[in-house]
């Protein structure tokens, strides 16, 4: 009976990840559903017009993405440089940045 509990303790794990991984995308969703309604309704930027802001500061990074955070109305850009990973954390209301992290 141990090595049955055994040989399921893998799928276990992967279920468990399998859930959790569906969560995240789930609330990326909502996120980006958020954010066209907020910039729909005139209360944010779009993201076009916080990347034409915030990319060219960026110069000799790579570019790797957004993401929205509808509670906090700020945009999360990512980018990658010599191995090393750079948040900016852009108000989209006003399109400044409020934050840098690497």
């Amino acid at each position: 009976m141990k090595w049955f509990a055994i040989l399921l303790a893998p799928f276990a794990v992967a279920l468990t990840s399998t859930a959790a991984m569906a969560t995240l995308e789930a609330q990326s969703r909502t996120d980006q559903g958020e954010a066209r309604k907020e910039m729909q309704a005139g209360n944010v930027l779009s993201l076009r017009e916080i990347e034409r802001r915030v990319l060219p500061q960026m110069r000799g990074s790579e570019y790797l993405g957004p993401a929205y955070d509808a509670t906090a109305r700020a945009y999360r850009l990512k980018f990658i440089k010599d191995g090393r990973v750079t948040y900016v954390d852009v108000d989209a209301r006003t399109g400044r940045i409020i934050n840098r992290s690497n």
